[in-house]
């Protein structure tokens, strides 16, 4: 029986904190179907916390054990599996809140009863920061007008700060498979191609004011640590190249303008964060790395390569040499004071 809804919630030695992740999913009831992916955790008994709560909730959670491939392969074997009308990732460290995901049900139903169900539902997301207990709320109200189904041409401007991440979406299940959506294996930070890449296949999506996806920033080891990603800065360059590779981003603009315009600045948003991580990083190999990147997008695309070089968001990595460099950290850390976005 088709499920409304997918979780699937990528685990690698998380043991510790799963089990809180996966009491809030239980609150979907029936409709809903947990496919629990153990990453070949070998440090800790998340194996067997994954097959006891499918024992426990035989009908709802499912665990599947994979040999270690990185988050995206946990998504990818997720997505294989699922029998939900909708899909929507959850990594084991974060929650959703109980009420606003009710809502979320409640309007899941309204859409599986459609003729041609919605593409991408849209909701917000809370940064939850563990070490000084305050919350940063990403809300969308200023793009998508609410209560009724959109188009890509009836959304406004995104803000600076603003941009769908895989927090905020809840996609069609069939769309993602459709668009050939498959995740490099051993690489961090996939979630930008798992939000970018179907982008052009929606067709139809509904926003909904509620902060349902709670996105916990602190832990030491976190992926989004600054020392971390400097340390992984060649899985952020390459998650880049894909989406360099992906779409043709002004050929988009041309048939679709305001999406257009949004994966342009998403686009231009990840030349710099890898960038500037290169330059963080600061070994010959880091900064050959962003040598390397911008060559493939000009190369790529000249154009393209000239909209994103010459946007604000790059003016430090326009600058040569050490005082261009130094300036493009120094706005990056001023941004993460302001935006507080890790």
């Amino acid at each position: 029986m088709e499920k409304l809804i997918t979780f699937a919630v990528p685990c690698y030695n998380s043991a510790a904190y799963m089990d809180h992740c996966i009491e809030t999913l239980l609150t979907a009831g029936e409709e809903a179907e947990i496919i629990l992916v153990d990453d070949g955790s070998t440090k800790d008994d998340t194996p067997a916390k994954c097959d006891e709560w499918a024992r426990r909730h035989p009908t709802i959670i499912r665990a599947i054990h994979q040999e270690n491939g990185g988050h995206g392969e946990g998504v990818n074997q997720g997505l294989r599996h699922a029998s939900g009308l909708y899909y929507k990732v959850v990594d084991s460290d974060d929650w959703l809140d109980t009420e606003a995901l009710a809502a979320v049900m409640e309007k899941l139903r309204q859409f599986a009863k459609m003729p041609a169900p919605v593409d991408m539902l849209v909701s917000n997301y809370v940064y939850e920061h563990v070490e000084d207990n305050t919350q940063k709320v990403i809300r969308y109200k200023n793009v998508f007008p609410t209560g009724r189904i959109l188009s890509w041409g009836d959304i406004h401007h995104f803000r600076t700060s603003q941009y769908l991440l895989m927090h905020s979406v809840i996609y069609r299940t069939q769309l993602l498979r459709d668009c050939g959506l498959e995740l490099p294996k051993h690489t961090f930070y996939v979630d930008n191609i798992f939000v970018y890449q179907p982008l052009p296949y929606v067709k139809t999506i509904y926003y909904m004011n509620v902060d349902l996806y709670r996105y916990f920033i602190g832990r030491a080891d976190q992926s989004v640590n600054e020392s971390v990603m400097a340390g992984r800065i060649d899985q952020q360059v390459r998650v880049t190249k894909l989406m360099i590779t992906a779409h043709d981003v002004l050929a988009v603009k041309e048939s679709q303008p305001k999406l257009g315009r949004y994966m342009l600045s998403y686009l231009s948003m990840m030349m710099t964060i890898s960038s500037i991580f290169s330059v963080i990083a600061n070994t010959p190999e880091s900064l050959g790395m962003r040598t390397e990147l911008w060559e493939l997008l000009r190369q790529t695309n000249p154009a393209l390569y000239r909209r994103c070089r010459y946007r604000l968001t790059n003016l430090g990595t326009n600058i040569p040499g050490y005082q261009g460099r130094k300036l493009s950290v120094t706005l990056y850390r001023l941004a993460q004071k302001l935006y507080k976005f890790n």
